[in-house]
């Protein structure tokens, strides 16, 4: 199965999901095409407040602002087995090169007396916060608004499968893992451009359901055609979101993950927000029946990895504690 060809970006007003008015077949038909072709699309009308975006980027910029040792006070060894806090620039892998970039991993809120926290499983735990006021609770309010956002879109991909609406949430999100990242990928000194590009992230497919991403308006991120890189470039009150390699597991490879990459040649920092909605911790990831017979052959030989999103077998978390132990090496011998 080759990359489709594909010279845009789908926008699908979302509306008729959200309760913000619409026929929500008719968006799924609509989310349906983007997946089957391009496996990224913007979303608008999509009921997050533009108020709340706005404080989440003007907090992360402050955040950003402090001196290193300021934000280390947060940083990701604090969090432990949740896997929570900052990283600096270079400390990411994608495709075990570093990464232009630093950011904050967020996550579920859950107190010390969860069952998941007392149980010790990773990626489950509190956040840690920096000392800036207002920064704990718009990220919590942002990670709330988006996750439901994330449930009324995976409803949507169910209708456009033929499947019930609460199919996902049924069987796979009832309890949806969710991961949230506050990146800066700062600007990329003059000489570095000069010479090769400095990746802010090096191409690479991700690895869960959906990604819900909120860039500001510096550019940057590219998705990959059959023949060439596509700019996905900022539009105004949307959402990119694009589809993960579980969900083309989850479909037989009738949605597809596309790579995609980061590059900034803004003259400032630039800012990103992703949520990844992905399957429960625990949920055992399974192929969905009803949709065998439309299987698409497998796409091993032409991914960006060589390898096969259907070669695997047991929980998303088996899956994703395999995937992020490469990301941060020196950090999964410390907690995982």
């Amino acid at each position: 199965m080759e990359l489709s060809e594909f010279t845009n970006v789908p926008i699908v007003d979302v509306g008729g999901l959200v309760g913000q008015g619409g026929d929500a077949v008719a968006v799924a038909e609509q989310l349906g095409r983007a997946c089957r072709d391009v496996g990224f699309f913007y979303i608008v009308n999509h009921g997050v407040a533009q108020s709340l975006i706005d404080r989440l980027e003007n907090l992360s910029r402050q955040f950003f602002r402090l001196d290193r040792q300021e934000k280390m006070k947060i940083a990701m060894v604090h969090g432990g087995r949740a896997w929570r806090g900052y990283f600096p620039v270079g400390d990411e892998l994608t495709s075990g090169k570093p990464d232009w970039k630093e950011g904050i991993y967020f996550g579920s809120q859950l107190p010390p007396d969860h069952p998941e926290v007392r149980a010790g499983t990773p990626l489950h735990g509190p956040n840690l916060f920096p000392d800036i006021d207002g920064f704990r609770e718009t990220v919590l309010e942002y990670i709330t608004a988006t996750t439901q956002l994330g449930h009324s879109l995976m409803s949507g991909m169910a209708l456009s499968l033929g499947l019930a609406a609460e199919h996902f949430q049924r069987h796979y999100t009832g309890n949806p893992l969710i991961l949230f990242r506050v990146f800066n990928y700062p600007q990329v000194p003059t000489a570095a451009q000069d010479t090769q590009p400095t990746w802010g992230v090096g191409e690479h497919t991700d690895y869960g359901l959906l990604t819900i991403l909120k860039q500001d308006d510096s550019g940057g991120l590219q998705v990959k055609s059959r023949s060439r890189w596509i700019d996905a470039p900022p539009i105004p009150e949307s959402f990119v979101c694009n589809i993960g390699d579980m969900l083309q597991r989850l479909t037989h490879g009738i949605y597809r993950s596309t790579p995609h990459r980061v590059v900034n040649r803004a003259q400032r920092d630039r800012l990103s927000f992703p949520l990844f909605f992905d399957p429960g911790f625990h949920s055992d990831i399974r192929p969905i029946e009803q949709l065998r017979m439309a299987a698409r052959e497998d796409d091993r030989a032409e991914r960006w990895d060589q390898a096969s999103v259907h070669e695997f077998s047991g929980t998303y978390g088996d899956y994703l504690l395999n995937k992020v132990s490469k990301v941060f090496p020196q950090l999964r011998r410390e907690v995982l």
